[in-house]
């Protein structure tokens, strides 16, 4: 699929959620549920340092016994900062998602995270790109043009 990040995020939109290393787990997992997300970018100095999400929070948090209250989103989060650019195609993105098992990928341009791609806007305009190409076949298979 040639469709590249940064149409979805033209689309999307281009909010990003984001904490600091030093936040608590509390804090993260708070912002998360306020703003109904499953990951936040971790930002530190301005770059992206990981990524925290709920599967962190539930394997490495509350599996472990451990206080979201007084664990810091560093000691959790997930590293390195896997990120993509707004040029690359939904194929590319879903490949490094699966490579990485990851579900959120920050979109980087000129050292600015400027978008969040979850693999459900993946699938999405996936499903988008099938259903057109359906339509396409249909039309040619009728005579139409």
């Amino acid at each position: 699929m040639a469709e590249t990040l940064g149409a979805i995020l033209r689309t999307k939109g281009r909010q990003v959620w984001s904490v600091s290393p030093e936040a608590t787990v509390y804090e993260a997992i708070a912002q998360m549920a306020d703003k109904s997300a499953g990951a936040l970018v971790v930002m530190k100095e301005g770059r992206p340092a990981g990524m925290i999400s709920e599967r962190d929070y539930a394997r490495k948090v509350v599996l472990q016994g451990r206080s979201s209250k007084e664990t810091r989103v560093a000691e959790i989060m997930s590293t390195p900062a896997i990120v993509a650019s707004p040029r690359e195609t939904v194929d590319d993105a879903m490949r490094r998602m699966t490579e990485h098992r990851i579900r959120h990928l920050p979109v980087v341009e000129n050292d600015q995270v400027i978008g969040v791609i979850s693999i459900g806007d993946l699938v999405r305009a996936t499903i988008v790109d099938q259903a057109a190409t359906i339509e396409h076949l249909h039309t040619y298979i009728a005579g139409g043009r």
